[in-house]
């Protein structure tokens, strides 16, 4: 079985071994400037709109696949939560094996079903097939289920370095495609077989579709529901998440490994002693979407891991009907470490909020971190 290591797409450390030492870190780039994104030409998105239209049902089948062992907590719930609250298409949360589904970096998650049990309703296959990051990429089951799916016709959707799975089930073989930035290299070397798009948060290429960094499957769930059902059902979706536009606009150079994110992140590491467990209360009802970037983005900083808890450890249903499963059972989270309720802002706002706030609790350059994880365009540090 091959493992990984992580940076941002599923997993938790930065290879910082790879640096080599204060000669290799001298030797990195500062921090790229705050640019802005070229403009995607209309008639290129009007082809990403056309490649992405459902053909098989009026009312779309869509299926969001992770693996139960650490499969991106963003990746998979936020694609999920978004369409979902659309009222667009059938959505289900899908695992190889009927167990809960641990997400990295934070929280627990049942699925809705099994692969198997999908392909029993669903012997025609999805029309869309949303591939989060992985701890994995060569999880057999998730591959020859890919292919299977890929060739009844469904568009399958790699996101973040879940491009990476999709590019290990053949899919991206002499296709156009993009990924995150930290994982461009290696899969450039590995596949060397896909052309990669620079300057584009997500690319279609003949029914298969990557994004880049983790916030991109925001607007890609975006474009799925404005493809499905019309650009005003996608305006009011986006209000209701906070987000003014959802193209493909991107600014790649913005995003790569510098000398800045080395030393925050050894220097965090390097502290074992300042971390901190934060406390994450789940309830009923709560929004999926916020309550996914706020556990991800406070256990991106080297310093804190979110956890979550319920008084009784008892699991609870989310607004579009997810099943989270507490870390942990406690009558009460001590006030100085526990996180505030990330249900009272749209997601977007809280991303924001978030940052701000970790911002202030261990300096913008730590902020600047996590945001150059979740391949956000947003800058903390003077």
């Amino acid at each position: 079985m091959r493992r990984r290591v992580f940076l941002a797409g599923a997993g938790g450390l930065v290879a910082l071994g790879a640096v080599g030492g204060a000669a290799r870190l001298a030797s990195l780039p500062d921090a790229p400037p705050v640019i802005d994104p070229p403009v995607v030409p209309a008639e290129e998105q009007a082809a990403i709109l056309a490649g992405l239209r459902p053909t098989k049902r009026a009312r779309p089948v869509i299926a969001v696949v992770g693996i139960n062992d650490a499969t991106e907590t963003t990746d998979y719930l936020m694609p999920y939560g978004v369409l979902k609250r659309s009222g667009a298409a059938d959505v289900f949360a899908l695992t190889p094996e009927d167990a809960p589904v641990s997400l990295y970096p934070a929280l627990k998650v049942r699925p809705d079903m099994t692969m198997a049990r999908f392909d029993a309703l669903y012997p025609d296959g999805a029309d869309h097939v949303i591939v989060p990051a992985m701890s994995r990429d060569d999880d057999p089951a998730v591959l020859a289920w890919l292919g299977a799916q890929a060739a009844r016709g469904a568009v399958i959707i790699g996101v973040c370095a879940g491009a990476r799975v999709v590019a290990e089930a053949g899919l991206l073989d002499g296709r156009r495609g993009t990924t995150h930035w930290y994982y461009l290299k290696g899969l450039r070397a590995r596949h060397p077989r896909m052309t990669y798009v620079p300057d584009r948060r997500l690319v279609l290429d003949r029914g298969v579709a990557t994004t880049t960094g983790i916030t991109a499957s925001l607007p890609m769930a975006l474009t799925l529901i404005e493809v499905i059902a019309g650009r005003a059902r996608a305006e009011a979706t986006a209000r209701d998440l906070g987000l003014a536009d959802w193209d493909a606009r991107h600014a790649s150079a913005m995003f790569r490994f510098n000398r800045p994110f080395a030393l925050t992140v050894l220097g965090n590491r390097l502290s074992p002693w300042r971390r901190e467990r934060l406390g994450l209360r789940l309830t009923p009802g709560m929004d999926e979407v916020t309550l996914a970037l706020t556990a991800d983005a406070w256990s991106r900083t080297y310093r804190s891991q979110a956890v979550s808890w319920t008084p009784d450890g008892g699991e609870i249903v989310t607004r579009s009907g997810l099943r989270l499963l507490p870390d942990e059972a406690a009558a009460e989270w001590p006030a100085d470490r526990r996180l505030p309720d990330p249900g009272a802002q749209p997601p977007a706002r809280a991303l924001d909020l978030t940052l701000q706030a970790i911002a202030d609790r261990y300096g913008p350059q730590t902020a600047d971190v996590v945001a150059m994880q979740l391949e956000y365009p947003r800058r903390f540090a003077s």
